[in-house]
């Protein structure tokens, strides 16, 4: 049996899921240098007895989007994240590269550019993200559950597609 309709089935929720966790990337600004968006895709895979749908990304992801707590405060959306900072800072080059991408700069108090490199600007970002966390973006988790809630009722229709052809050629 092949099981063609179901693995159609299976590549459009992977689809869906994929086109929209990448729109959220870009929409909520986290879409930097592309890396995390273009590390984004699932493999799915039918067998008369399993099904499997495996999605993949850079491993940073799942804390962009599940949040991180950190060790002074706490972001609401974070309550039910596993993950938290405890005596590991996260790395600081790339929020070098992240400050430079977007063009930070320190200021006085009159408001002027002050002296300070961006390896000072990535310190002090490494500082806040480990006493403030990262906020749970929920880029990749959100359409994985609005598209997993429609996909019983597509695999069901069209595994039963696959057995009215599997039927068709064996009688």
């Amino acid at each position: 049996m092949r099981l063609k309709e179901t693995q159609k089935a299976l590549n459009t929720f992977g689809k869906r899921v994929v086109k929209q966790a990448k729109q959220n990337l870009t929409k909520g600004k986290k879409n930097v240098n592309n890396k995390l968006y273009n590390s984004i895709f699932y493999k799915a895979k039918v067998m008369p007895n399993s099904i499997d749908v495996f999605f993949f990304m850079e491993e940073y992801g799942i804390y962009q989007d599940r949040g991180v707590k950190g060790t002074k405060s706490n972001y609401i959306e974070n309550r039910d994240t596993p993950f938290s900072y405890r005596t590991d800072k996260p790395p600081v080059e790339p929020l070098i590269q992240w400050a430079k991408k977007r063009n930070f700069r320190l200021r006085d108090d009159k408001g002027k550019f002050a002296k300070g490199s961006y390896k000072t600007i990535g310190f002090i970002l490494q500082k806040s993200i480990f006493n403030k966390g990262i906020r749970a973006s929920m880029f990749f988790t959100t359409p994985f559950e609005n598209e997993f809630k429609k996909l019983p009722a597509d695999v069901i229709e069209q595994y039963g597609l696959d057995i009215d052809q599997f039927l068709e050629l064996t009688t």
